[in-house]
């Protein structure tokens, strides 16, 4: 029996160190992960204070920064995997779709209509989402490492209020201001006939995304308010599974 206990004690110590390494494994990567964000969506801030005081004008602030851009708001993909194997508890669909729509904002809209590069709605939008990334990826950094600024999680749940409205007004006027070139280019578009037999157009596909934000964007909007009165107002709020 003593030898029985014995064994049985070992293994659960066994386990539990596999568990405490594993955990360190994971939260060393978040932090290196979180940190690389916040150094990389700093570089981009810098980048486009010195370009506006250099040239005194947001004309090619876009162009100056859009492979910094595309790599970084790209490698937020990893996020979703974050999600999907349950190394952060976090909603997949939540993640996907925040990340997927800027990914999509950034390479098959703002990227592809040198057109619109310059328009006043994309520097709207790349302010809101800078702002936005450095506070975000501070906040999980300092979380991480057990040291959390009081206003940097004020920060976190407050800035979005303005932020994120701001944030969607920037992106409908950039994809609405793209309309007009997409439409006279035929861009992305298919036509009849084809050897696919498939028709798309574009045009009416961006629509539709500008569409989309009718019910989608209430929805993120509100779930980050129930995030905001759980983590500064300590509310229990029970959410339904996505």
């Amino acid at each position: 029996m003593a030898s029985s206990e014995e064994d049985g004690t070992v293994e659960e110590k066994e386990n539990n160190n596999k568990k405490r390494t594993k955990s360190a494994l994971i939260t060393a990567w978040l932090t290196f992960y979180n940190i690389a964000m916040t150094a990389g969506w700093l570089v981009l801030a810098i980048t486009m204070m010195r370009f506006y005081i250099q040239k005194g004008t947001h004309k090619g602030l876009y162009r100056s920064i859009a492979r910094t851009l595309k790599f970084f708001q790209t490698f937020a993909l990893v996020e979703v995997g974050h999600c999907a194997v349950g190394i952060v508890r976090t909603s997949v669909i939540v993640t996907g779709v925040q990340v997927c729509s800027r990914i999509y904002m950034v390479w098959f809209i703002t990227s592809s209509i040198r057109q619109i590069q310059n328009e006043e709605s994309v520097i709207l939008f790349l302010v809101v989402w800078t702002v936005t990334e450095i506070t975000r990826y501070s906040y999980y950094t300092f979380n991480l490492l057990h040291h959390l600024p009081y206003f940097i999680k004020w920060a976190r749940y407050n800035f979005f209020i303005v932020l994120y409205p701001l944030g969607v007004v920037g992106e409908l006027l950039t994809i609405y201001a793209a309309l007009p070139f997409v439409r006279r280019s035929g861009m992305y578009s298919m036509r009849l006939p084809n050897k696919y037999n498939v028709s798309f157009d574009y045009y009416y596909f961006l629509i539709i995304v500008m569409l989309s934000y009718i019910p989608l964007f209430p929805q993120l909007y509100l779930h980050m308010l129930r995030q905001r009165r759980r983590v500064l107002h300590g509310e229990v709020i029970v959410e339904k599974d996505d």
